[in-house]
């Protein structure tokens, strides 16, 4: 401490002044008094250096804390839960310390999520990379019958339509998570919404004839983004027409009070069993019941687009009975 350059200026000019005032007093008043003024100046000089000892044995203190946690150590408590100006540093560190701690953890998990994504995107894209690669080496065969050959090359058609639906699918997934897509803010009509969402499935509905029975107010509405929100609900209707079987029906209903929006699309199919119901909205997650061609991130980009806007989705489902997924977009300003 003594080596401090600021110290010993203190000292200086403290003891400069114990001096001073001891040769004054000697002078104009008595000795008697000199020596009093000389030993309360001493004793003030030795409570500060004590003092100041103390607080640069806490700022040492404090040195060795932040030390550790630039080595990753985040668990300490350094705060004393006194008043004072060394206490609010301290009060403060420790909420610095608890926010690079959160953030680690959540660069970790992010971390983990993009491992964890990384390799179901190369599952997910090796089965029709290797029936690709099977089929085009029988296509090379220049003995074989051109049905063969056309079945061949649909069953290439249909591989690379489904890897490019889903490269498109985890492109729009992976925008939305890294918070690059600026979701509009406009009034949306629910009937206008719905049309665009059943539109491209009548002819699957069709195939399968499912009924579907659309019923609410032509006036209700919601405020979001109709493009991105027809993507969620044609994955959501997508979903309730490949789980339900042929004659089945498709039930949507809408309406709005003054605190929501609410849409619910129920179907009558197989439903979800209570183990997988939790999982549906996770990426790649494949239920009991799912199709063979299902990829599992239909309804996690859906989830994602609606919670996104500050809306709120939820499934009931019992098996053999039928699913209902409930949305609700709440209230906003323009």
């Amino acid at each position: 401490m003594l080596r401090n350059r600021e110290i010993q200026i203190l000292l200086t000019i403290l003891f400069l002044i114990t001096g001073i005032g001891f040769i004054l007093t000697a002078i104009f008043v008595s000795y008697i008094a000199a020596s009093f003024v000389l030993g309360i100046s001493l004793l003030l000089i030795t409570c500060i250096l004590v003092f100041t000892r103390w607080r640069y044995s806490e700022i040492e203190k404090l040195s060795g804390y932040l030390q550790q946690i630039s080595n990753g150590n985040y668990q300490l408590d350094v705060r004393d839960n006194y008043e004072g100006e060394l206490s609010l540093l301290k009060s403060n560190i420790y909420k610095v310390t608890k926010m690079l701690s959160e953030q680690g953890a959540v660069l970790h998990e992010d971390k983990a999520k993009l491992t964890n994504a990384i390799s179901d995107i190369s599952h997910q894209l090796k089965t029709p990379l290797t029936s690709m690669m099977v089929m085009t080496d029988l296509l090379r065969d220049q003995q074989l019958d051109n049905r063969k050959r056309e079945e061949f090359t649909r069953n290439v058609q249909v591989q690379l339509e489904r890897m490019e639906w889903l490269v498109s699918s985890l492109l729009k997934l992976s925008k939305i998570d890294a918070g690059t897509v600026l979701f509009k803010k406009e009034k949306v009509l629910v009937s206008a919404l719905v049309k665009a969402a059943v539109e491209p499935l009548l002819i699957p509905m069709d195939i399968k004839m499912q009924n579907l029975n659309i019923k609410g107010d032509d006036n209700t509405a919601f405020i979001g983004d109709l493009k991105w929100t027809t993507e969620a609900f044609i994955n959501i209707i997508k979903n309730c027409i490949e789980h339900t079987a042929e004659g089945g029906k498709i039930d949507i209903h809408f309406s709005e009070n003054p605190l929501y929006t609410e849409i619910t699309i129920s179907d009558n199919g197989k439903g979800i069993s209570k183990e997988d119901l939790p999982h549906i909205f996770k990426r790649f997650y494949k239920g009991k019941n799912a199709s063979d061609g299902s990829v599992g991130i239909g309804l996690a980009m859906a989830h994602s687009i609606i919670t996104s806007q500050k809306g709120n989705i939820e499934v009931i489902s019992e098996v053999d009975v039928g699913t209902t997924f409930h949305i609700k977009f709440y209230k906003q300003v323009i």
